[in-house]
């Protein structure tokens, strides 16, 4: 997936990049300027899963349940996707991980969980989109197929990049766990 952020930011519609940057600023990104509980919340309002983000952020209870509906929806998704022959196994590879991220998020440990899922969403998109989703332009790509999927890769592509990595050591549960929820969220309903 595309590691360069500024190349990622500048395929975002300009429909999109307020709210796109306002979960993940595309420079300045400091302890002042990153994600927050209100941006992670309209982030997900404009991917569409509005009403379900708000209602598993406000529930540790229901998160449980909702993280059982989200494996095996993944695991669906991947077991499901086309590949060839010689990417059986990183089908396989793919599935052994996801036991290891429901653990972690059901541990709390959401800055460990946040990377392996920025790391899952990386494998997933290469599964998906084969070696596009490695192209500079894979952001636009996805973009001009779904506004919607596109803000969701973008996001993906994000969760890897150094600046969040090191915003995540700093940030408190409760926002990782938001930044965490969008893209569980978005993915339990694929």
């Amino acid at each position: 997936m595309l590691s360069c952020a500024a190349c990622a930011n500048r395929a975002i519609p300009d429909e999109y990049r307020t709210t796109a940057e306002g979960l993940f600023p595309a420079s300045n990104f400091t302890e002042g300027n990153g994600p927050t509980q209100d941006s992670a919340r309209i982030f997900a309002e404009t991917l569409g899963i509005g009403k379900e983000y708000n209602s598993r952020l406000g529930s540790r209870n229901a998160l449980g349940e909702f993280l059982d509906s989200f494996r095996n929806n993944l695991e669906l998704l991947i077991q499901k996707t086309w590949v060839e022959k010689a990417e059986e196994q990183r089908k396989e590879d793919l599935l052994d991980r996801l036991p290891d991220l429901i653990a972690g998020i059901e541990q709390g440990e959401y800055q460990r969980a946040l990377q392996e899922f920025g790391s899952i969403l990386e494998e997933l998109a290469y599964l998906l989109f084969g070696a596009q989703s490695h192209k500079e332009d894979f952001t636009e790509y996805t973009f001009r197929i779904d506004s919607q999927m596109g803000l969701f890769w973008w996001y993906g592509s994000r969760l890897g990049s150094p600046e969040v990595r090191q915003w995540a050591g700093r940030a408190g549960k409760d926002l990782l766990l938001a930044v965490l929820l969008i893209g569980i969220c978005f993915l339990a309903d694929f």
